[in-house]
């Protein structure tokens, strides 16, 4: 387990990273080449890339952000993340994030009716 205060440095670290990927991905589409690497390279602050979160299952993508110690909020924030970068007509994480709520709604033993809301979106797609 981390201290507090690597802790509270991890946490300021990987919100850094997802408020980046955000401004990135809440773009018009499509995205140009620029624009997909700099999503590369942000990525690969957690290990990833575009084709390893096409690759990866459900189950090994939540073990790895719960791995580098990500909270409720910044999973919530990552599955936003995959629902946005879905809209690119070449990828879509629709099932990754509804595992990733759903994981939440389940682990976190809180039931979040924005969580809900979203899951209930997603599966009615």
């Amino acid at each position: 387990m981390l201290n507090k205060g690597l802790r509270d440095e991890e946490k300021i670290r990987i919100d850094n990273v997802l408020k980046t990927l955000r401004t990135l991905i809440f773009v018009p589409y499509p995205l140009s080449h620029l624009q997909k690497s700099d999503i590369e390279n942000q990525l690969k602050e957690f290990g990833l890339n575009i084709e390893s979160l096409i690759e990866f299952s459900n189950e090994d993508l939540i073990s790895l952000l719960t791995r580098l110690h990500f909270d409720w909020e910044q999973l919530e924030q990552f599955g936003d993340i995959l629902i946005e970068f879905s809209k690119e007509e070449n990828h879509n994480f629709e099932d990754k994030a509804l595992a990733i709520y759903q994981y939440i709604q389940q682990e976190s033993k809180v039931f979040s009716f924005g969580i809900n809301t979203k899951i209930t979106s997603l599966k009615n797609k």
